[in-house]
């Protein structure tokens, strides 16, 4: 049954852009149905393919302050996606592979960082939950959309997106200069940080989670924020 008409929000997710030290370029979006909220499940490695890990927690780069590609305006923050009819939207415009094959890979129900990119102070502004799993992209089709591919065909699609839905803003907004801080203690001493996709593949929009990743995350929101060293 193909989706109703949605209110649509566009994004540029690729890693052609800088990584958010450098101003990054970030995600877009639209809206849909929702779903039943599941438990995330713990990190295990595919027998298939012992090589790609079954991630359950995400990080979806997304940019809160207007910028206009090709005339239209990009901006999709957390507050947007909560203002969406069930709080629910769309995450398409994906066009890199690596992160497109991320979300082939998110399950219904899984949680994910909703992170602000290419702004002045990104960082994770809130969570949200996949509520449908990947299916075809239809901004690659329409040739009126900012994110259409010429490339692809409608018997191969190479493009898909997931359905997200807003679950509530982070009890403090938790910045990338916070996030890098850890990360840079946990690569010298040790810590789940220490490989974490912001930085090691920083260009992506879509990026996996390990469970520790996200439990620390998430953690720090409860904590008071690093002191800047004198």
């Amino acid at each position: 049954m193909p989706p109703k008409k949605k209110a649509r929000v566009s994004k540029t997710a690729s890693n052609s852009g800088k990584d958010d030290d450098q101003q990054p370029v970030a995600s877009g979006k639209t809206t849909s149905g929702g779903g039943k909220r599941k438990p995330a499940a713990s990190v295990e490695k595919s027998s298939e393919s012992p090589a790609s890990p079954h991630y359950c927690h995400w990080l979806l780069k997304s940019e809160p302050e207007s910028r206009f590609e090709n005339g239209v305006d990009v901006k999709f923050g957390i507050e947007d996606l909560k203002a969406l009819p069930n709080q629910t939207g769309c995450w398409d415009g994906v066009r890199n592979y690596q992160a497109r094959n991320f979300m082939r890979n998110m399950k219904e129900g899984q949680l994910a960082f909703f992170y602000h990119s290419n702004c002045k102070e990104p960082g994770i502004a809130g969570l949200i939950k996949i509520v449908k799993e990947a299916y075809v992209d239809h901004t690659q089709f329409d040739k009126k959309d900012i994110h259409y591919d010429a490339s692809s065909k409608a018997d191969n699609p190479k493009w898909s997106m997931v359905d997200v839905q807003y679950q509530r803003m982070t009890k403090r907004f938790l910045s990338l200069s916070e996030l890098k801080k850890y990360h840079l203690q946990h690569r010298a001493e040790g810590g789940p940080l220490k490989d974490m996709a912001l930085f090691t593949r920083a260009r992506l929009s879509v990026q996996p989670l390990t469970s520790e990743e996200f439990d620390f995350v998430l953690g720090l929101e409860d904590k008071e924020p690093l002191v800047p060293a004198v």
